[in-house]
């Protein structure tokens, strides 16, 4: 009896789902040529699963539950090194390629480096098929061939570059399941750990979210996007970040108009945030600017209790509050009020914004590096915008325009207005005065090492 032809292995990793899968679809097309199946693989890299908190680990083993039902319990689970347990698996089956979705963050290109030399010294081959993004990093450059520094000039790039359509699942695969060394109920956190309700997981509830954002909210949202106490967002990001959505698919589906524009631009910022960590890798934890290198952040015991404050949604002012406490209770928060609570621990607190960034990374469901941590440095002034640092978000100011009748903070801090809710652990006009004046500093000092370089 001849033996039946090994099989193609598609590596599953920041897209959790069968439709629009371009890596998924040349993986089909390869084994239809030879006659074999598709072994579906996710490896449980504990690196990773350290960098984000208890929320988001939940949250990824309910999208993986639910990707395993889609391929009728084919997916093979393996956990350790991705370069050895991927070069196990193929050679476990024979397989002489595998595919995946390129990674476009510092960690998965070194990883991926590593992965395709270990396939290579066994004779076999990685491919790397598609990205997360509707326009992958780095395709979008200035005439001159550099990337772009400013969103608004990206953004008009980026938007007449185009993208596909999006393309259907594939019919009738052929899976393969291979040998599991770990189950889902493995990398389950334990619940103790999950302090937040997380929304649906899995290809069919994005589907459906972002069905009904379209046939609802997104008619409204270029009125709505800022207001918390309204449900005017799409809540799209975890599946987003997941990959059980592409951005094509909510292109695809984004309307006409003026709230569409807006959507559509808020899609761009992803994108370009991605773009910018693509090529310089370093931003993920370092100032973009030379000013912000030269930052002065309060340490110490007294940083430590306002820092504990801001995060358990003590600080006394109520839109902060209510925001880190939607943080702590839903694994996510409005994105208004995430650049109101970074711009109070930046300029209000004077903390380092990466202790921000890490806090955010670790609690929220949709926890993206590039995403959040160039948010965090367009909000301390040491990131793509020219000037930022001095927009300091008033928090009473910001709870006028945006949460006018109180709603949203009556929903996180049913306390305040009463003898509990504490007093202001700063004030913010004090505040906002040194924060300036720490600017200025820094400014000073980045000029100072300028010149001394230049001698």
């Amino acid at each position: 009896m001849t033996p039946a032809p090994p099989p193609v292995v598609l590596w599953f990793r920041r897209d959790l789902r069968l439709a629009d899968h371009p890596a998924l679809l040349a993986a089909v097309d390869e084994a239809r040529a030879d006659g074999g199946g598709v072994l579906p693989l996710f490896v449980a890299d504990d690196g990773l699963l350290a960098s984000g908190g208890p929320n988001r680990r939940a949250y990824l083993v309910a999208t993986l539950a639910s990707l395993d039902r889609s391929l009728s319990g084919a997916l093979t689970l393996r956990r350790g090194r991705p370069e050895e347990a991927v070069a196990a698996v193929a050679a476990e089956v024979g397989a002489p390629v595998v595919f995946a979705t390129g990674d476009c963050g510092p960690y998965g290109r070194r990883r991926d480096a590593r992965v395709g030399a270990a396939l290579a010294g066994a004779g076999r081959s990685l491919r790397l098929v598609g990205s997360p993004y509707a326009v992958a990093p780095g395709r979008v450059l200035t005439g001159e061939g550099n990337p772009y520094r400013v969103f608004t000039a990206f953004r008009r790039a980026w938007s007449a570059a185009g993208t596909t359509a999006p393309s259907a699942a594939p019919a009738g695969v052929g899976w393969v399941r291979g040998r599991a060394d770990v189950d889902l109920a493995d990398l389950d956190p334990d619940p103790g750990t999950v302090g937040a309700t997380l929304p649906a997981a899995g290809e069919d509830a994005a589907a459906e979210l972002l069905a009904a954002f379209v046939d609802g909210p997104v008619a409204s949202y270029a009125d709505d996007r800022d207001r918390p106490d309204r449900a005017g967002t799409s809540r799209l990001s975890p599946h987003l970040r997941f990959g059980t959505l592409h951005p094509r698919q909510v292109l695809a589906r984004t309307p006409p108009g003026p709230s569409g524009d807006v959507f559509r631009s808020e899609l761009a910022w992803r994108e370009f945030y991605a773009d910018v960590l693509w090529h310089r890798p370093d931003s993920a934890w370092e100032p973009l600017s030379r000013v912000g290198r030269f930052l002065r952040w309060d340490t110490g015991p007294d940083a430590d209790a306002r820092f504990a404050a801001w995060a358990e949604g003590r600080t006394g002012y109520p839109l902060v509050d209510a925001g880190m406490r939607q943080l702590a209770t839903e694994g996510w928060m409005h994105n208004r009020v995430r650049m109101l609570a970074a711009s109070f621990l930046v300029k209000d607190l004077h903390l380092d914004w990466r202790r921000g960034a890490a806090h955010f990374l670790h609690e929220l469901v949709d926890g993206d590096l590039a995403s959040n941590n160039h948010g965090w440095q367009w909000v301390a002034g040491t990131g793509t915008d020219a000037a930022p640092f001095y927009r300091v978000f008033s928090p009473d100011r910001q709870a006028e325009r945006f949460d006018p009748d109180g709603a949203y903070v009556a929903r996180y801090v049913p306390e305040h207005g009463s003898s509990g809710y504490p007093a202001p652990v700063v004030d913010h006009a004090v505040e906002r005065v040194e924060a300036m004046a720490r600017w200025e500093e820094a400014k000073a000092a980045a000029a100072s090492a300028a010149e001394d370089r230049a001698t």
